[in-house]
Formats: structure tokens, C-alpha cells, sequence
């Protein structure tokens, strides 16, 4: 049997609910409110964050190929934290993020410089002189 839900008209409400996804647990599954990625320029580079909670420096990957960013994420546990304790029930997950995304700008990837804090690692990423913006001079009308 499924379950539909009705709007006061009497009629099935199956979209622009975005309470409804939350009553069948569908939130929880695909954790839409903690991934995710922004990029923004500066004048002189482009910076992308992106969110990896609960995971350590050590175990975040960063690659710059051409104008391609592509950030690795991953957490488990290891064999010496299995050692140290007698599970008796586990419900932690495994933590895995991938992101791949084209840079707006031609940058200098061999630049680049990344941190982790807070669960979000953010890469800063310089422009190529190229790319960054130059100022015009207005000249003057001699009359």
C-alpha cells in the first residue's frame, strides 16, 4: 500500500512539500544539509570550500589537473582503535567524500594551498596574471 499525502482540496500532494521527504526518513539517507562545495574569486584567486566532517587533515587528498579540482575525503576506522575495544554494537558510518569540479578561471595549480578546519577544507588557489583583472586608465579628450 503507499502512502500518498493529501492537501486540504482533496487532492494528492506528491510535490512542493519539502516537509514530506523528511516524514519517510529520506533526509537522513542522502544528508543533503552537510555536503557541500562553494567556490568564490578574490581578485588574485579562486577559493573553493568544501565540507568533510569528522574528517582528520591527514586523510583529505587535493589535485588540481589542468582546471579540473578534484577533492578526496575519507575516514575509517583503523585496525588499532578495532583492537582497543570489544564492539558490542556499531551504528558509526564510514565517511566518504568526492568532489570534482571545473575551476571558473585558468589557474597555477603548483600554488595551490589547502587547510582543513572545522570540517571544511578550503583551497586557494591562484589566477594566472592572465586572468586576473586589469585596471584600464581613462584618458582624457585634449580639446
Amino acid at each position: 500500500m503507499a502512502v500518498i499525502k493529501w492537501n486540504r482540496w482533496g487532492f494528492p500532494k506528491m510535490f512542493d512539500d519539502s516537509d514530506w521527504p523528511t516524514l519517510t526518513g529520506w533526509n537522513d539517507f542522502m544528508d543533503f544539509n552537510t555536503r557541500g562545495i562553494d567556490i568564490y574569486e578574490t581578485n588574485d584567486s579562486v577559493v573553493v570550500e568544501a565540507q568533510v566532517p569528522g574528517i582528520k587533515e591527514d586523510d583529505v587528498e587535493v589535485t588540481i589537473e589542468g582546471n579540473v579540482l578534484t577533492i578526496n575525503a575519507s575516514a575509517e576506522e583503523t585496525e588499532e582503535e578495532k583492537s582497543k575495544k570489544k564492539t558490542v554494537y556499531k551504528s558509526t558510518r564510514q565517511y566518504c567524500f568526492n568532489y570534482s569540479t571545473s575551476l571558473p578561471r585558468m589557474v597555477q595549480g603548483d600554488k595551490a594551498e589547502a587547510e582543513v578546519e572545522n570540517g571544511v577544507v578550503r583551497i586557494t588557489i591562484p589566477k594566472t596574471e592572465k586572468e586576473k583583472p586589469n585596471k584600464i586608465e581613462i584618458k582624457k579628450k585634449s580639446k
